[in-house]
């Protein structure tokens, strides 16, 4: 299909490819420029493989993926940067790009040095920069050292200036690659303001980021890629999904929905989002083939012990929708499965489960006795499969999962199997408060102008 001449898209990609010719010694590329016989020496590498989207002016899209997926690499070729190997892209408007920590600095200028040629770069006049310039100097807040060159600069102040620069410039196109990871969380915040101010204001935003939660809140629309391949694009809570099925090599499961997306012949076209939704949920609940482990990120580096009487020989984690993954979001609800499988009798098991942070600290958990669950004396060979269900409000970021299986005999606690740090735990958030725990406040605030004081 043709690049359209169309005014509502900002951004047309069309089957852009990107090849790399790799070389087992560097020898092999010279053998092939002097080869008469024109033979090959390297094998080509895609970095990116027939790529088409489109972007309309004034839409948000994020692009995500893990890492080597060709995120980076198509935020190159739109901005210019690099030149695809074959495909076509079309812009239309005056692109402000952040992809890399300095790119486009000269390291021996100063700040202010900076800003004026990137600025004349971009097209602007010194007169036009003059305008700018304390807007993007009070934004990046980086003092005096506005005026040192450029490489005696930290990681944070180098964000600092370059997304004051780029975002200050009231650019058509913003397109942003991973920069905010480096600023601290205020700065992080300021950002986010910023950009949706212009984004209110009509400027198209292209962003690459592994932060899922900023996915879900700032995007239209989302594009997912894997291994230089495109695979999907819509809203951003199925793309997300889409993308756990990716980190948790749910590759089979992965087709399988991206079938049933395509397919509107069949039945799940006739249901509706939320029909849809309730009947993948019914189908990825349980895992059809193999055990739930398997298809989750598994520490091996897991301390277990125990007297061998029973044995964890399964678990997994569900999100609110069914699907089997590490990743969570704040304020769903998640159920906690494990599967427990005796080998002598034992009157009275209790199943538990622990949420720690890195550092070791336990900040949840519960177990059977404590919740009151009826659990009954169980014998050789018998087994029990126990579900939490909660609701997750730990802010975003990364926990460590632990459960066990207990008992107490004659007053002693005894541990028949115990999993620590058996899976990790990565908390998705769009919106973290302080501390470990949200409590979910409800603010009210009542605004009174000064001449309406009582």
């Amino acid at each position: 299909m043709p690049i359209e001449e169309n005014v509502e898209y900002a951004i047309q990609v069309q089957d852009v490819s990107k090849v790399y010719r790799l070389y087992d010694k560097p020898i092999d590329r010279l053998k092939e420029s002097l080869s008469l016989s024109h033979k090959n020496y390297h094998k080509d590498f895609f970095a990116l493989n027939r790529i088409s989207f489109q972007v309309k002016k004034g839409e948000t899209v994020g692009i995500i993926g893990t890492n080597g997926s060709g995120k980076s690499t198509i935020l190159k070729i739109i901005t210019g940067v690099l030149t695809p190997t074959s495909g076509k892209v079309q812009v239309e408007g005056v692109i402000s790009a952040l992809l890399e920590l300095g790119a486009g600095f000269n390291m021996d200028y100063t700040g202010i040095e900076n800003i004026y040629m990137n600025g004349t770069m971009m097209g602007f006049s010194r007169r036009e920069m003059e305008e700018k310039l304390q807007d993007i100097l009070d934004f990046a807040d980086i003092g005096d050292f506005v005026y040192q060159p450029v490489k005696t600069y930290s990681s944070g102040m180098f964000v600092r200036l370059a997304f004051a620069l780029a975002i200050n410039v009231e650019p058509e196109i913003l397109i942003v690659d991973e920069a905010l990871s480096v600023g601290d969380v205020f700065f992080q915040s300021k950002c986010y303001r910023r950009m949706e101010e212009i984004r209110q204001n009509g400027t198209t935003i292209l962003m690459v980021t592994h932060d899922m939660g900023s996915v879900i809140k700032y995007c239209d629309r989302v594009v997912l890629l894997n291994k230089g391949n495109f695979i999907a694009e819509g809203v951003p809570g199925e793309m997300v999904d889409l993308y756990k099925k990716i980190l948790a090599n749910q590759m089979d499961d992965l087709e399988e929905e991206l079938q049933e997306m395509n397919d509107f012949s069949g039945e799940m076209s006739g249901l509706t989002d939320q029909n849809q939704a309730e009947k993948r949920s019914a189908k990825d609940g349980k895992v059809r083939n193999g055990l739930m482990k398997e298809h989750l990120t598994i520490n091996p580096n897991r301390t277990e012990y125990g007297d061998g009487r029973a044995e964890i020989y399964d678990l997994g984690m569900f999100d609110e929708r069914g699907n089997l993954t590490n990743l969570l979001l704040k304020g769903e609800y998640f159920t906690i499965r494990e599967k427990i499988r005796f080998r002598t009798d034992i009157q009275a098991p209790i199943f538990t489960y622990t949420i720690k942070d890195k550092k070791g600290a336990e900040l949840s958990g519960t177990n059977t006795m404590f919740e009151g669950a009826d659990i009954r004396p169980v014998k050789a060979g018998d087994e029990y499969e126990v579900n939490f269900r909660q609701k997750m409000m730990l802010q975003g970021g990364e926990y460590l999962l632990s459960m066990s299986c207990t008992g107490f005999e004659q007053g002693e606690h005894t541990v028949y199997h115990r999993l620590y740090d058996v899976a990790n735990i990565t908390v998705i958030s769009n919106k973290n408060t302080v501390g470990v725990y949200d409590m979910e406040s409800e603010v009210e605030a009542e605004y009174r102008p000064a001449g309406e004081r009582a």
